[in-house]
């Protein structure tokens, strides 16, 4: 049975393994239709931030440890862990807007397209997600490669302040005055910091006057020219525009053809005050060489951030079942998604694809500072592998692991906000500057001693 406003101060709902309702529950935990094989002993589901420090007691007392979700959104399923607790933050769903401080309040279940959303209105961004889907918590603990990321950083960059609920079960306020090494954990240390994050202050930025986007999508075949040529122009972008390489099955607005090719696309969004300035921003990529040999163009034209959001919905449609690695590299796109391209060419499922972004998370040095966040290369890129079927689980999750395996030799290291922590147990230590590893160890040490809060995830 579910317990409600019981044990230990929880006013929120408490569900134990073997529980009517709990393996409905367990599969709800995780946003992807490919479930973990992993079994928490039982799942908190925080009524509000009032039931965190109760529920860090509860596990205390019965010898738990905690993984925390805020909306499941985690490819590889991390919050789901045997043999603990599982403390549920969908509930903390409240934010609010100061546009005058150009501050906002939010509660990490607060998804980026209700903040998105809001913020329009007030005439002010955030780097959110490019899912609108995506809840805060995991997405800015793990640092936040999203829109605009290139000239407003990864967005860890603009929390100015966190609420956590530490092993103690004690609430601190962490900031750069104030716990500020713990606050240097939180903007990066993603599924393994040792703390709950019940609040983020979020400092602001003026709305874009203008967003307008560009693609250009050509044969697979094409995949180095058009590295190459994607390289080029990138050094003649303004930091407001995002551009980003993806290899993929034709869209059906792109072809007629059957079966639809596999292609590589050059898409670019420009953030800007006015049209006149998005339009100039985009104006070097209106000179492609070989755009003659282009499957689909489109032109230069406005869009939103909703617009944006519906997207990468799309892409990443619910439901489906995911896997999905990363990899930080140093050498040109040109070598790396070669090796990509022709994985792509024996992927599995058509819906699979590889998102090779220009500068995720800016280049601008001092926008990547006091946070654990790291960035380990010069190039970075995603590989999806996107299935509905379960009996094609094998299949694609070995595409996966190939596919990753071309370019090991290539890599860097990992972003742990979406790495398959499940491939290699060096992937966590992999996602950090060796220094900053060694510290993330040394406050773990010091804030959890006895070990309350999962560590990073590794089987």
């Amino acid at each position: 049975m579910r317990e409600h406003r019981q044990a230990g101060s929880v006013e929120g709902t408490i569900v134990r393994r073997g529980d009517e309702g709990y393996e409905e529950l367990r599969a709800a935990m995780v946003w992807n239709g490919l479930k973990p094989d992993r079994f928490p002993e039982v799942i908190v589901r925080a009524a509000s931030a009032r039931d965190v420090p109760a529920a860090v007691r509860l596990a205390r007392s019965r010898g738990l440890r905690i993984a925390v979700r805020s909306a499941g959104h985690s490819w590889c399923g991390s919050p789901v862990r045997s043999d603990g607790m599982l403390l549920d933050l969908s509930g903390l769903r409240r934010y609010a807007i100061d546009p005058a401080s150009a501050t906002a309040f939010a509660e990490p279940a607060v998804t980026g397209r209700e903040l998105a959303t809001a913020l329009a209105e007030a005439g002010l961004a955030f780097p959110t997600g490019h899912c609108g889907t995506v809840a805060l918590g995991g997405y800015l603990l793990g640092g936040g490669l999203g829109w605009n990321s290139g000239a407003l950083g990864p967005a860890c960059h603009s929390v100015e302040e966190i609420e956590a609920v530490t092993a103690d079960g004690g609430t601190v306020r962490c900031n750069e005055r104030e716990n500020a090494d713990l606050f240097w954990a939180a903007r990066g240390a993603g599924p393994g910091f040792f703390a709950v994050v019940t609040g983020f202050r979020l400092r602001l930025h003026p709305a874009p006057g203008a967003v307008t986007a560009t693609m250009y999508a050509f044969p697979l075949a094409d995949v180095e020219a058009a590295c190459q040529w994607a390289a080029e122009v990138s050094h003649e972008l303004e930091p407001t525009v995002e551009l980003a390489l993806t290899l993929a099955t034709a869209a059906p607005s792109t072809t007629d053809a059957t079966p639809r090719p596999k292609v590589v696309t050059v898409s670019a969004t420009a953030f800007a005050s006015d049209e006149e300035h998005a339009a100039e921003a985009l104006r070097p990529l209106g000179n492609c060489p070989f755009a003659d040999g282009a499957l689909h163009h489109r032109a230069p034209g406005p869009t939103s951030f909703a617009a944006l959001h519906e997207t990468a919905d799309g892409l990443w449609p619910p439901r489906l079942r995911y896997a999905a690695d990363t990899l930080w590299s140093d050498a040109e796109f040109t070598a790396l998604l070669s090796r990509l391209g022709d994985a792509m060419r024996d992927a599995p499922s058509d819906r699979s694809l590889v998102l090779a972004p220009f500068a995720p998370a800016s280049h601008d040095g001092d926008l990547l500072r006091d946070m654990c966040f790291s960035v380990l290369g010069e190039t970075y890129a995603v590989p999806y592998a996107i299935w509905d079927d379960p009996s094609g689980d094998e299949a694609n999750l070995r595409w996966l692991r190939g596919a990753m395996a071309s370019v090991e030799s290539l890599g860097t290291g990992h972003y742990i906000a979406e790495a398959d922590l499940t491939a290699d147990p060096a992937r966590a230590e992999r996602s950090f500057r060796t220094n900053d590893w060694d510290r993330l160890q040394s406050l773990r040490a010091r804030y959890d001693p006895e070990g309350v809060f999962h560590t990073y995830l590794a089987a």
